[in-house]
């Protein structure tokens, strides 16, 4: 079939290898019109079908398709990786989408220049910096600083490398970790509420003390992380690995963790009150002295 092109809020299905989207001729179209996207459904081409739902089927990895459509939809490139710029690269230039390509390109090298920056920071230079109204330390590296005691709240750290950093006593609150690599860094009585650290690499990290009321932890591993006393009362624990973790004495009031892995996690004496446990493997972890009353332990292994 051959799309019209003056329909152009039609809604358009497509199977990109398999991965299933739904979007509109306008999105396909518009932000990028030399684009291949933009030339299958200009109405010049025949389009086949499949027969199921009527998806038009194109022969590549879906992975990354949705940051395609976001990128015509938006005109945002996403925070990504190296390597998944890499790929998300092959693709825009399989789809022939300039501004992507682009886009993609200058975010390397920002990226590149934040680096080299990075290994030259001192604690001096981060005050300096933090002065500032908006500070942004995306994909620096700033391992083994001294940041203990200063006020970074807000500051966001996404896809940095932290190991080692000392954080002790610092104030974080709403800070973003997104995708940090801050293996053995020491958080020490810090202030995180409200931090993000989705997909934060914390092996071997002491936050014992911390302030981690509502932070959002999901995804991140934290292997042997010592939460000793630690506030996570509301925390987003989710499909965390708290394997090894120590969590003696930790608030965790109402904290979500929802499919996380507690394999010899210590939570003698926590406090797991309302908690939400459902269908969480308990059998290997030490709970004694633990507080479970009105915890959702539905399906929990015990």
């Amino acid at each position: 079939m051959a799309y019209d092109s003056e329909s152009s809020s039609s809604t358009v299905r497509l199977n990109i290898g398999g991965r299933k989207f739904c979007t509109t001729l306008d999105t396909l179209t518009q932000r990028e019109p030399d684009s291949m996207l933009a030339a299958m459904f200009s109405g010049r081409h025949t389009i086949c079908q499949e027969s199921e739902k009527g998806h038009i089927f194109v022969d590549r990895d879906g992975k990354h398709f949705h940051h395609i459509l976001n990128w015509l939809r938006d005109g945002v490139i996403p925070p990504l990786k190296d390597s998944e710029y890499a790929q998300l690269l092959r693709e825009a230039e399989y789809y022939q989408l300039l501004g992507l390509v682009d886009g993609i390109k200058s975010a390397l090298s920002k990226r590149k220049e934040d680096e080299e920056l990075g290994t030259e920071l001192t604690r001096i230079d981060i005050i300096k910096c933090i002065q500032s109204e908006r500070v942004r330390f995306r994909g620096i590296n700033l391992s083994g600083l001294d940041l203990s005691k200063l006020d970074l709240s807000f500051v966001d750290f996404s896809y940095a490398c932290l190991k080692t950093v000392f954080f002790s006593r610092a104030n974080l609150q709403c800070a973003k970790f997104r995708d940090v690599d801050a293996e053995a860094s020491i958080f020490h009585n810090a202030t995180l509420r409200e931090c993000e650290f989705t997909g934060a690499n914390l092996r071997g990290a002491v936050l014992a003390g911390a302030n981690l009321q509502s932070a959002n932890l999901q995804d991140a591993c934290l292997i042997g992380c010592s939460f000793c006393g630690a506030d996570l009362r509301s925390a987003h624990l989710q499909t965390a690995d708290l394997t090894n973790a120590n969590l003696e004495g930790a608030n965790l009031e109402g904290a979500n963790l929802k499919g996380a892995k507690l394999t010899n996690a210590n939570l003698k004496g926590a406090n797991l009150q309302r908690a939400y446990l459902r269908h969480v493997n308990l059998r290997d972890t030490h709970l004694e002295g633990a507080k479970l009353d009105g915890a959702n332990l539905l399906g929990a292994i015990r």
